[in-house]
């Protein structure tokens, strides 16, 4: 997402209900929302509004006829757990989620109140969905597919420097939604494109340095992971890429906006969206058990050129034609 729609779409928190078709004599319903990251990020904020918006335009106004209780989990397992059961106890007829964490929180609170969820990995092997075209319980939502978009990551990278060696995937195991599942597509991917991969588990700036120092002197690549915990140390990933000049893909804009080389990920405001269409049909009358999860159909480069030229490389046109946004 460009950082303009973002700011843009901020003002439509204020402006949708003033457009709304609502009626003012519908009874107002009470959603959960359990979002995994802080409130303070950017991109949670964009993320956000795209969800207040979409559900406006379906006749759903904050404040009128929903009632949306917000808790934000600022990456912490154990606040994600104690929110969970919150929104549990106010009984809302449905509860949005963000990512894995906060998904598997609620279902350990509940197998009755329908849930959907966004950015989460593997849905099937975490338990969440029998499947995803049935579901077949009370969750539905939004899922992030691993295998070609792994493979992409890894791809890109080597059309940036062809002469590229090896390449590691940064996580946090603290994080990860089923880790031996994505490590394996991870190693595969970098295999088909003759490099060597490299499995990096982190817990602290301290160990994000010492796994970048390395890469730095082996000349090696980064796939740096959406997680709670590199979202929230994305200075610590940043600094250290830029000081050992590794060329380093991350999977949200957010990080090429602060520095980062580059980004590849899912149009997430678009996702966002899909999964306030989700509530909104719950809300008529619709089950989980009964909606497919769903995979993004548009993914968004940005190109950070200053990081770039810093590093002394340049971006081959083939990538730069391709990306959506391009930061000078």
């Amino acid at each position: 997402m460009r950082r303009r729609d973002f700011i843009a779409g901020l003002g439509g928190l204020t402006a949708w209900p003033l457009a709304t078709r609502a009626q003012q004599g519908d009874r107002v319903r009470r959603v959960g929302m359990l979002y995994g990251a802080s409130e303070n990020d950017q991109e949670s904020q964009s993320n956000l509004a795209a969800i207040i918006q979409e559900l406006a335009r379906l006749g759903r106004v904050e404040g009128r006829n929903i009632r949306i209780d917000r808790r934000w989990t600022n990456d912490d397992a154990d606040l994600a757990g104690k929110f969970a059961k919150e929104l549990v106890g106010l009984q809302p007829e449905v509860i949005l989620t963000v990512g894995s964490p906060a998904t598997a929180a609620l279902q350990r609170e509940t197998r009755t109140i329908p849930i959907v969820f966004t950015a989460v990995i593997n849905p099937v092997e975490q338990g969440f969905v029998a499947s995803l075209p049935r579901p077949g319980g009370n969750i539905t939502g939004f899922s992030l597919p691993e295998a070609a978009f792994l493979g992409k990551l890894v791809q890109m990278l080597k059309e940036i420097a062809p002469g590229i060696g090896r390449v590691a995937l940064m996580y946090s195991p603290d994080f990860a939604a089923s880790p031996k599942s994505y490590q394996a597509t991870f190693e595969a991917a970098a295999k088909s494109q003759t490099v060597d991969p490299v499995i990096v588990p982190v817990r602290s700036d301290a160990e994000i340095e010492t796994a970048i120092d390395a890469l730095g002197r082996r000349q090696g690549g980064l796939v740096a992971q959406n997680d709670g915990f590199m979202i929230g140390h994305l200075a610590a990933v940043i600094a250290a890429a830029a000081r050992n000049k590794v060329l380093t893909i991350y999977r949200s804009a957010t990080f090429a906006w602060d520095g980062g080389l580059m980004s590849y990920a899912p149009n997430y405001p678009e996702m966002f969206r899909g999964a306030a269409g989700y509530v909104a049909r719950i809300l008529k009358g619709d089950k989980p058990a009964d909606l497919p999860v769903q995979l993004p159909t548009r993914y968004e480069l940005v190109i950070n050129l200053k990081t770039a030229k810093a590093f002394g490389i340049e971006v081959p046109r083939s990538i730069l034609v391709s990306a959506d946004e391009v930061i000078e």
